[in-house]
């Protein structure tokens, strides 16, 4: 047995957790979830690639992209920074051969599993990905207000709990 090191007892809450995640894996629904998930990755891949924001790899094959900032002049930290002042979550992230430190990055990571999750589709990513191009322009600081705006205005659309608005 390699128990206590690497491996402890067996925890029912998270086994009936895993146990609920499969089952909801094997449904429709959640293959159409992932299906719209991808969808709005390339939708947003397209988007920012359309205002010159340059992708790792060209674009993504996932839920994931990875945007190599450099060329708008701001860090992948001081990108994070002012996606999140508007409201955008992102997270500063190394690209291939970064000459930045792993603090400062050239790149941001964007996942679009939460957007999907409110009901976004590929329209609003591609709303998404104008508000990241002004948001990493020298138009930030004029704009920033408007941009924070835009972006509660778009989440007002598609609410956490619809039922409870």
């Amino acid at each position: 047995a390699i128990f206590p090191g690497l491996q402890g007892g067996p925890l029912m809450h998270v086994i009936a957790a895993k146990a609920v995640a499969f089952k909801e894996a094997l449904s429709p629904e959640f293959k159409t979830y992932q299906e719209q998930v991808l969808k709005n990755a390339k939708a947003l891949a397209e988007g920012l690639s359309s205002k010159g924001i340059n992708l790792v790899s060209g674009g993504t094959d996932n839920h994931l992209l990875l945007v190599d900032v450099r060329s708008r002049k701001v860090t992948g930290k001081e990108a994070e920074h002012r996606l999140d002042e508007i409201g955008i979550t992102v997270n500063k992230n190394a690209i291939p051969f970064d000459p930045e430190s792993p603090f400062i990055t050239s790149g941001i990571r964007i996942g679009t599993p939460a957007t999907t999750t409110r009901g976004f589709k590929e329209q609003e990513m591609k709303e998404i990905a104008s508000l990241i191009d002004v948001a990493l322009s020298d138009a930030y600081e004029a704009e920033k207000a408007n941009l924070k705006a835009k972006v509660a205005e778009i989440c007002a659309r598609y609410p956490l709990y619809a039922d409870l608005a």
